[in-house]
């Protein structure tokens, strides 16, 4: 639907807003979490899968791309030739587009490894989700930070611990989301805790995103619940993660 409004108003920003974070939200919740369901039982079906959700970032990514476009000219090739030039004039009115397309680009290179094309294109996604952060760190109670939980333990060349960076922003988005999401939970169990091998945390965290409420904001209902499987996934497999 989306798509066919966008065919006859090719520029609305509201539009391409939508499509890039309702490809990125739809991908991520039901295609790349069934892909990771099904790997250990068919491993071609979960490749599949994979491949799929890739296409569906990717999608959402042009669309970010071209709605900072609308109010940026060329944004899109002045971010592949300098990033830092690209996002300088970003202003708060972006920060939802520049999330949205970070987001979605940074899960595409995940889902890329055999890309090296797609891999080089790291420093724009940090470019998009530092500036955005710059312009709006409480944005969407705390969600760049819960995206910056799982994206800092990768980030290359940057300054101190890469575990500790992404426990602060853990509690940042503990802070700013009160405690009603699942998310950031969950993303600090599954970048940190592993990486840490620390079986305690890692269940106590999963522990505490079950026990979130789905009811209590219902306009983190829908995420929430999401998360919540992705949790009783992760503790499903925890004896696979952990060596001891």
């Amino acid at each position: 639907l989306i798509e066919s409004l966008l065919a006859e108003s090719p520029r609305h920003r509201g539009l391409l807003l939508a499509a890039s974070s309702g490809f990125t939200q739809y991908a991520y919740a039901f295609i790349k979490q069934e892909a990771d369901e099904a790997e250990e039982d068919n491993f071609a079906r979960a490749s599949e899968l994979r491949l799929r959700a890739r296409n569906l970032f990717l999608r959402a990514r042009d669309y970010g791309v071209r709605g900072l476009e609308t109010t940026h000219p060329n944004f899109g090739s002045v971010l592949n030739k300098d990033p830092q030039l690209a996002v300088r004039d970003a202003r708060a009115a972006d920060v939802s587009l520049l999330y949205w397309t970070a987001a979605s680009w940074g899960l595409a290179i995940t889902l890329s490894k055999n890309e090296p094309a797609l891999i080089v294109d790291q420093p724009v996604v940090e470019a998009l989700v530092d500036r955005a952060l710059e312009l709006n760190d409480s944005f969407d109670a705390g969600a760049i930070h819960s995206f910056l939980i799982s994206y800092e333990p990768v980030r290359q060349g940057a300054a101190g611990d890469p575990l500790e960076r992404a426990r602060a922003h853990f509690n940042k988005a503990m802070e700013l989301s009160k405690g009603f999401q699942a998310g950031p939970l969950v993303s600090m169990a599954e970048s940190v805790s592993i990486a840490k091998q620390d079986r305690g945390e890692f269940q106590s965290l999963l522990d505490r995103a079950l026990a979130v409420d789905i009811n209590a904001k219902p306009e983190y209902r829908l995420s929430n619940l999401v998360m919540q499987r992705r949790a009783r996934w992760l503790l499903s497999r925890i004896d696979e993660l952990f060596l001891k």
